[in-house]
């Protein structure tokens, strides 16, 4: 069963339209500005919580983690935005999209809620 879209923001629609995506006429132009936009607007380190498993992920939801920065891989250009997470005594990527920020800033919350919107809706690079 496939999930339903959430209903558009319009709010979230023209920051994601004004601010992030705003000059890209291309996949690679958007991946980067989304890079600039959470890069900017992430207060890191933060403490965040997995809220959905993924195969490639070692999370399970429920378990935390400390986010200290965007995964910096150009070489290996995910289809969507990963962070490093320190996870027990390693330094892992994982996607940003299976984290909920804990107790963070009003900005690295709208961030985030940015991000895990975009990818609701379906969007990707």
């Amino acid at each position: 069963m496939a999930k339903s879209r959430p209903e558009p923001e319009e709010e979230r629609e023209e920051r994601i339209a004004m601010e992030i995506i705003v000059d890209c006429y291309n996949e690679s132009e958007a991946w980067s500005s989304w890079c600039c936009y959470l890069e900017d607007k992430l207060a890191f380190p933060f403490e965040a919580v997995c809220i959905a498993a993924r195969k490639r992920s070692p999370l399970k939801v429920g378990e935390k983690a400390t986010v200290t920065g965007m995964l910096d891989d150009e070489n290996n250009r995910p289809r969507e935005m990963e962070v490093e997470i320190r996870w027990g005594d390693r330094t892992i990527g994982v996607p940003l999209a299976q984290l909920q920020g804990v107790h963070v800033d009003e900005a690295t919350a709208e961030a985030i809620a940015d991000w895990h919107y975009w990818v609701a809706q379906g969007r990707e690079f």
